[in-house]
């Protein structure tokens, strides 16, 4: 009962306070561009250069994005000397829409990622024939597929599954074809 009195007698005392309370401008959110280099983030373009040096191989993106706003676009190569989860990633952000965040990540066919059954939601065919698994997991709609010796994982925060649908995932797969 004392604790609860005493937290009373201070909410009393700093709302009946006149003096004047200011926030300390130190305490803003860092900016995107700051933070996702000191994690191994960098420009797209320098990313993909990296991945495909590394394979030896062309790495196609899709040319299609969700119809969602993104203010930020950042590369990784994560290489892990010859390791299984070597892989390419680009994330798409906004610092205006924190729910506005899609992925692409790419691996190797040969280490690729099985898929728990208990995360499928839906099996699907894309337009060149291949077979590709759409699923959820950790607050994330994915669109699995495989296409010249790449596994590719399209992901779309679950907060946007209305704006962003599975057919609009299959879509943007489909347009690496193009």
């Amino acid at each position: 009962m004392k604790r609860i009195n005493l937290i009373i007698l201070l909410l009393l005392n700093v709302i009946g306070s006149n003096e004047k309370a200011y926030a300390n401008t130190n305490n803003f959110p860092r900016p995107f561009e700051e933070i996702f280099p000191e994690v191994g983030y960098k420009s797209v373009e320098e990313a993909i250069k990296e991945f495909e040096d590394y394979f030896k191989q062309d790495l196609k993106l899709p040319l299609r994005q969700p119809p969602i706003t993104f203010t930020h676009q950042f590369g990784r190569f994560s290489n892990l000397e010859g390791d299984s989860n070597d892989s390419f990633e680009v994330k798409f952000i906004s610092d205006k829409s924190p729910e506005n965040h899609y992925k692409i990540n790419v691996h190797p066919i040969k280490h690729k990622i099985s898929i728990p059954d208990k995360h499928v939601l839906k099996l699907v065919k894309l337009k060149n024939g291949n077979d590709a698994t759409y699923m959820n997991v950790s607050g994330f709609n994915i669109l699995v597929f495989e296409r010249d010796n790449w596994q590719y994982f399209l992901s779309i925060d679950k907060r946007l599954s209305r704006k962003v649908t599975l057919e609009m995932l299959i879509d943007i797969a489909d347009s690496i074809d193009y």
